[in-house]
């Protein structure tokens, strides 16, 4: 067949993806560890099995690849794949990047540098998630338990982004031939308004009803929260260390690709908190 293969295929951007296509008529093969088994779309995949690589990918002339997760280097599993998805013909990948660089994570750049040298591959520079802000991230679980969100990034703005105008993006330049028209290999997105962590709280407060405060940390706490919520050390120290990144102001971005790529515009931080108002209002009473 020819159609499109989704890794992270039941994740944020994933799962909105396969939607989107599915619409459009076009054939998925939704990857992941555990597929499910009555959905005949789906396909089982593992970073670390290569054997489960070739099998998804055969027939495939297009992928969305979102790398490994809460790695800092994932070049050694993701390479491999990419070789192989080479040999076997794929014309076209789209890489779920990220706008914000993990502090050491060289690797991230490498394969965003591997991508971007391919001709019809793509790179997508995410800025962060506006879906973060939900549980079970250890951002949102914090707001639904606690009332709070605990910082390092001081007053610093991050361009927010929807996770569903990622997929739309993805969208059109898996399908979509104009989305090749300037031969761009790389798009920064973000949401409409840069916004720092004061500003998302009034905003989660005011639409929902659920106080909530932020708390501001340092980095070295922010690490130790991040280690506990599950992360390994090397991640959740990168990870914590890029709202130093932020609080400096290198962040603070926004771009009209969302709009320039879908012809509307991307959804604005209060009208996600509108869109999942449930998800916070029904948290409980904030502890202290």
């Amino acid at each position: 067949m020819t159609g499109v293969l989704i890794t992270g295929g039941t994740g944020k951007t994933g799962s909105t993806l396969a939607e989107l296509l599915r619409t459009s008529g076009v054939p998925v093969r939704v990857a992941s560890r555990v597929p499910a088994a009555d959905a005949p779309d789906a396909v089982r995949f593992d970073w670390n099995d290569p054997a489960t690589h070739s099998a998804a990918l055969h027939g495939i002339d297009r992928v969305y690849l979102v790398p490994p997760v809460h790695t800092t280097d994932p070049m050694p599993l993701v390479e491999p794949f990419l070789t192989e998805a080479e040999r076997l013909g794929v014309r076209r990948v789209v890489l779920l990047g990220s706008a914000i660089v993990l502090p050491g994570a060289t690797g991230a750049l490498e394969l965003a540098a591997h991508v971007r040298a391919r001709p019809g591959w793509v790179v997508l520079r995410a800025s962060g998630f506006m879906q973060n802000f939900l549980a079970p991230h250890p951002l949102g679980e914090r707001i639904r338990r606690h009332g709070e969100i605990r910082t390092a990034a001081g007053a610093g703005r991050l361009g927010w982004i929807d996770a569903r105008d990622i997929a739309a993006v993805a969208a059109v330049l898996l399908t979509d031939p104009d989305g090749y028209r300037d031969d761009r290999r790389d798009h920064l997105l973000t949401g409409p308004k840069a916004l720092n962590y004061q500003e998302t709280a009034q905003i989660i407060t005011i639409h929902t009803g659920r106080p909530v405060r932020v708390v501001p940390v340092g980095v070295a706490e922010q690490a130790n929260a991040y280690r506990a919520s599950g992360m390994p050390d090397a991640f959740a120290t990168a990870l914590a260390a890029v709202d130093a990144g932020i609080r400096t102001g290198r962040d603070d971005q926004v771009s009209t690709a969302v709009l320039d790529l879908t012809g509307r515009p991307p959804r604005t931080f209060a009208g996600f908190v509108q869109d999942h108002a449930s998800r916070w209002a029904n948290g409980g009473t904030p502890e202290g």
